[in-house]
């Protein structure tokens, strides 16, 4: 099959997903004009065929997990899309129907998430597939919500659930465990696991609730024991986490229940794109009730304190438990 040129593709697959500031991807540049009151918040993330998802899945998967990522930056900093721009670097096996399921993913999510395509580029590697994606978005002025400044005595609230995305890693990679889980499991909750690594949930509607409401924010990417280790250790603090007060989906507790070792992936394991987040207690009820009503759901799990050293997870038991591992590591 005859393999678009780069002209070809930019204009036949990418122009299309194009917002008004990427100019039809027809200069060398996008333009973007911030609205009255707005301050610009960009963030980038690169994704790396072997290290950030399996080669062989689905392109379009791939695609709306790259984009997804950099927007769950985003719903961290209270901030909403504007655009993104996109480099491509493609092995040389690609195909243009690879590339075309590439394309409609990336749109789909696109025109989902409110966030058009800007602009980029493609270019040939003798390596694996790497995506670099760049991402905009807009808070109000002043508004951005930092990963510092987390105080003394802020509750700390996760959303969604907490390890489901790093036992799927694992289900993928059918690495051998201590028990034949898997089997017991069932398929249903093995696929909802790999599912939550595959794609990810930007929880960009928390954004309203964390503007108004958060001290400190950020997405968990790398384990919720080190992410929240790095972002208390910003402002001098610390915390104790009981391990029964972590949100955890029924799947991911059947996973547990039959291998209870799983504990340490569950905490350290990565690829969660939740958001953790310091509320003040006097601003606790009230965002509770906006990310209630926002339909997404979060859960305190404890609370910060002045403190060197990592955040200490006890067991049921108030035991401390000993984490070889704090966090998931691409690098």
């Amino acid at each position: 099959m005859t393999r678009l040129s780069e002209d070809e593709l930019i204009a036949t697959l990418f122009a299309p997903l194009a917002g008004p500031g990427g100019l039809g991807l027809r200069d060398d540049a996008a333009v973007i004009t911030p609205k009255p009151g707005h301050d610009l918040v960009v963030s980038k993330d690169m994704l790396i065929a072997g290290v950030h998802f399996f080669a062989a899945d689905p392109p379009d998967a791939i695609a709306r997990k790259a984009l997804r990522v950099n927007l769950s930056d985003l719903a961290a900093k209270g901030a909403t899309p504007v655009g993104f721009l996109l480099g491509l670097a493609l092995p040389t096996d690609w195909t243009s129907e690879w590339l075309k399921d590439f394309a409609r993913g990336l749109g789909v999510d696109a025109r989902d998430f409110g966030c058009p395509l800007l602009g980029g580029d493609t270019v040939r590697t003798p390596g694996p597939l790497t995506l670099s994606v760049t991402v905009f978005g807009m808070a109000p002025s002043g508004r951005m919500v930092p990963r510092t400044g987390a105080g003394p005595g802020d509750l700390l609230y996760v959303s969604g659930t907490i390890g489901d995305a790093a036992i799927g890693l694992r289900l993928r990679r059918q690495d051998r465990l201590d028990t034949p889980w898997i089997a017991v499991l069932g398929e249903a909750a093995a696929a909802y696991l790999r599912d939550r690594y595959l794609l990810p949930r930007p929880r960009l509607g928390l954004r309203a609730a964390l503007q108004a409401h958060a001290s400190a924010a950020m997405d968990v990417s790398d384990g919720l024991a080190g992410d929240l280790g790095k972002m208390l250790a910003l402002a001098g603090l610390t915390a104790d986490i009981s391990v029964d007060g972590v949100p955890l989906s029924e799947a991911a507790r059947a996973a547990l229940k039959l291998s209870p070792d799983l504990i340490e992936t569950v905490l350290a394991g990565g690829d969660d794109y939740e958001i953790l987040c310091a509320v003040p207690p006097m601003n606790a009820k009230a965002f509770e009730v906006s990310a209630k009503n926002a339909g997404i759901a979060v859960t305190r799990i404890g609370t910060s304190h002045p403190g060197e050293g990592a955040p200490r997870f006890t067991d049921p038991n108030g035991a401390a438990l000993a984490l070889a591992v704090r966090s998931f590591a691409h690098f």
